[in-house]
């Protein structure tokens, strides 16, 4: 599994003027992300994703490397992450 890192910010084209993609460019300026991770903070489609991905790779604005945690232990932290995001969002007013 592969982790994604922008080496710069970049300059987004109007269809990704959406806070989904400046969310994923966000997240991706501060640490490696993968695909999954990006797709569940952004709330766009894996498909989606891939597409800025590419976009961003062709531009030479992404540093990638293999995912320092396996994948079977990556897939069994993501429901703590849901049960946490559900948690936080349950009582708005605290």
């Amino acid at each position: 599994m592969k982790e994604y890192r922008l080496t710069a910010w970049p300059d987004l084209a109007p269809p990704y003027h959406r806070t989904a993609y400046r969310r994923m460019a966000s997240d991706m300026s501060h640490r490696f992300m993968t695909l999954a991770q990006l797709a569940d903070t952004s709330g766009l489609r894996r498909m989606e994703v891939r597409h800025f991905v590419d976009m961003l790779e062709s531009r030479g604005l992404l540093v990638e490397r293999e995912s320092l945690l396996p994948e079977s232990q990556f897939w069994s932290l993501r429901p703590l992450g849901g049960w946490l995001k559900r948690a936080m969002s349950s009582h708005p007013g605290r």
